[in-house]
């Protein structure tokens, strides 16, 4: 998928966002043969990371070493005093707001018996307020800098959220077509509409037409996706069924809906 991406955009560079098991040393060697193609993902706080090798002397012998003085894991440089850290602000932390975080970064070679070495730009991440654990970020880009790493990575929450919700409330995993160019066609369809739903509602946010629904049982300040559906169907609603009624007759039909 990969290769695919790069070759369809040709002269664009491309940064895939990846979970922890895509923290593979084949996979990450084989993405720095790609061009103008990087990976970041999550770093184990143990990994084993070296120094470059050292440049060979003229005339010597043996096998050219892969790997340079071994260096401390990244749980030695959490708990080191002379770390020096950074302060950081994320304008979107997994949907909660602006976050102010902690980075350390540098530059290393990650290396494991049997396996190619992959030079790589790693992020130590820690929160002040310690609502989270600390935690890793690796690029195999060394030119990456920790602002785009922690954005762009931050920004996958969004896409797995827009897949669940589509999920849950539009039905993409629960199609009912046989054929498969069916399904091909009907689950871009799907994200559409989930799009249009979205914008929709968006504008209707703007407009201070509505409110975020809440029960006694269950209080919430953000709107969530179900009530982005039900402000979209009620706008629907009105404009083509019931733009003759009253807005307390409307109201009324719309509560025993």
């Amino acid at each position: 998928m990969m290769q695919l991406v790069v070759r369809w955009l040709p002269g664009r560079e491309v940064a895939f966002m990846t979970d922890s098991s895509f923290a593979a040393l084949e996979l990450l060697d084989h993405v720095t043969t790609l061009p103008r193609a990087s990976v970041i993902t999550r770093l184990r706080l143990d990994a084993a990371l070296y120094d470059p090798p050292p440049p060979r002397t003229p005339g010597q012998i043996g096998r050219p070493r892969l790997k340079g003085k071994r260096r401390p894991t990244l749980e030695a440089v959490l708990a080191d005093e002379k770390t020096q850290w950074r302060k950081l602000t994320v304008d979107d932390w997994y949907g909660e707001g602006p976050r102010e975080v902690e980075v350390a970064t540098d530059t290393a070679l990650w290396y494991h018996t049997g396996k190619p070495p992959v030079a790589l730009r790693w992020v130590l991440i820690r929160d002040p307020q310690e609502r989270f654990k600390p935690q890793a970020l690796l690029s195999t880009n060394l030119a990456h800098t920790s602002e785009q790493m922690l954005t762009w990575f931050v920004r996958r929450w969004t896409i797995e959220v827009t897949f669940e919700e589509a999920r849950a409330h539009l039905g993409m995993e629960t199609q009912r077509q046989w054929n498969d160019r069916a399904i091909a066609r009907a689950t871009p369809a799907l994200l559409s509409l989930y799009s249009i739903i979205t914008l929709t509602s968006h504008l209707l946010i703007e407009k201070g037409a509505i409110g975020v629904r809440s029960t006694a049982w269950y209080g919430k300040t953000r709107p969530t996706f179900a009530d982005a559906m039900a402000w979209v169907r009620r706008e629907l609603w009105d404009h083509i069924h019931f733009s003759t009624l009253t807005g307390c007759e409307f109201r009324s039909i719309y509560r025993a809906l």
